[in-house]
């Protein structure tokens, strides 16, 4: 098990407690959701997917005083809007599922990150998966000529955490994240975060078996309050994608009903998917796992 212990709750030089936006310091019981990027591969803004929305994966989860953020796709730069407008220091948790560039393209316009009185921790098990560390991968991206300024141009207080899939992480007192490897060219990681006495499993970019099921996407499912999966395919098109390392959301279910899983987000969406076909698939959910929603930005879930 990994310990990383954060100083939530001190005033010391990178750590200062922060309230959920809209909260001032109070603190919430169990854990709050919220939906920044719901889509994968690219962002496809545009009248088709208005409701839905049109930004990559950025999902952030609230513990308490806690911040953890699963993924920085394009979604990431309105959380930063957001979190910068309240003109306090931040703390959070960046965790990426991978580096593909739908994951991480949200990194350099995350306010906070630029904000000397902030800090922001950034996990990955891309080291073991790629051969780089993860303060490489990002240097790599944020720099010329793909970006006119280098990462280190970010003022925040910032750690790099390198891990081996299959830790079990403490990223502050009172939370547990297990990981596990998941089927994706380059790999990915899935995560089921314990805390406050509920459990979410966060869990894209995976391509499930012909036969049976993922057993390690079924062991981090195990009794989840909510599982958000990767549902970029219906069934009926996954014929045509396999290998291209994604799921369906009809898989999500069956994996849900074999876990014995609560609740399941779709997340993840196909870009040619567009609020239709989004309303669509939502209507058969609900029917085929009632209770369970298809992701949308703005999305808020407290357990």
């Amino acid at each position: 098990m990994t310990q990383i212990t954060a100083e939530v709750g001190t005033n010391g030089d990178c750590w200062t407690s922060v309230g959920p936006a809209g909260h001032g310091m109070t603190e919430p019981t169990g854990l709050t959701v919220r939906f920044w990027g719901v889509r994968g591969t690219i962002p496809c803004p545009g009248p088709g997917t208005l409701r839905y929305g049109g930004n990559t994966a950025c999902v952030e989860v609230l513990c308490g005083p806690a911040r953890i953020i699963f993924d920085g796709g394009t979604g990431l730069r309105g959380l930063g809007k957001q979190l910068q407008a309240r003109n306090q220091p931040t703390a959070s948790h960046l965790f990426f599922s991978h580096t593909h560039f739908d994951h991480v393209g949200g990194l350099p316009f995350f306010k906070p990150a630029y904000d000397a009185r902030s800090r922001l921790e950034l996990w990955s098990g891309c080291r073991q998966q790629q051969g780089s560390r993860l303060e490489e991968v990002l240097g790599t991206l944020i720099q010329r000529p793909f970006f006119p300024v280098p990462l280190g141009i970010m003022h925040a207080c910032l750690a790099f955490h390198d891990f081996e899939v299959g830790e079990v992480l403490t990223p502050f007192d009172g939370a547990s994240l297990h990981t596990a490897p998941l089927h994706h060219p380059g790999g990915a990681t899935g995560y089921r975060l314990e805390c406050a006495g509920r459990s979410i499993c966060y869990i894209t970019d995976t391509e499930h078996p012909e036969a049976g099921r993922d057993a390690n996407v079924l062991r981090l499912m195990a009794g989840a309050d909510l599982v958000i999966y990767d549902s970029t395919y219906t069934d009926q098109e996954y014929a045509g994608y396999r290998g291209w390392g994604h799921s369906t959301w009809q898989e999500g279910v069956r994996l849900c009903d074999a876990a014995g899983a609560k609740r399941l987000v779709a997340f993840h969406h196909d870009p040619e998917h567009d609020d239709a076909t989004l309303d669509r698939i939502a209507v058969e959910l609900e029917a085929a796992c009632p209770g369970s929603i298809v992701a949308y930005e703005g999305l808020e879930i407290c357990l």
